[in-house]
């Protein structure tokens, strides 16, 4: 292949990176592996669950994962007209998404039949339980 090309390649993607995040952070690749752990650990649940992989599922967990980085470009688009140098919006969004997919693993690890301190079980399951019992109140 060209190397021009590949030049070229890079660059953009460089330029889309920075634009959509302002640049690539530890945070953003922690996150990712982060999402990339939880994607691994649901499918080795699932496939231990013997509750089968299925396409329809996995799409839209796969989609849910690309809205998680939509946000966070629109964090950031309010980090620089809120005039953000530090990413206080975009940091915040970050951590809240990835609690979120540290929960989902360590549920994950639970179905994978790894053991779980029974304090961090009881924690899940009481932020599991809130969300269902706010009787309709929180709607979202």
């Amino acid at each position: 292949m060209n190397t021009l090309v590949i030049q070229g390649a890079s660059g953009l993607v460089g330029t889309v990176v920075a634009f959509t995040f302002g640049g690539w952070s530890d945070l953003l690749s922690i996150f990712l592996v982060v999402i990339l752990i939880d994607y691994v650990t649901g499918v080795l649940a699932a496939i231990k669950d013997r509750s089968g992989l299925n396409s329809k599922i996995g799409f839209w967990g796969i989609t849910r994962k690309a809205l998680m980085f939509i946000v966070i470009l629109l964090a950031h688009q309010m980090d620089i007209l809120l005039g953000q140098d530090l990413g206080v919006v975009k940091s915040g969004a970050i951590y809240f998404y990835m609690a979120n997919e540290l929960i989902s693993i360590t549920e994950n690890y639970g179905r994978l039949g790894l053991p779980l301190p029974n304090k961090v079980t009881r924690i899940i399951k009481i932020l599991k339980n809130k969300d269902t019992s706010d009787d309709g109140k929180n709607q979202s």
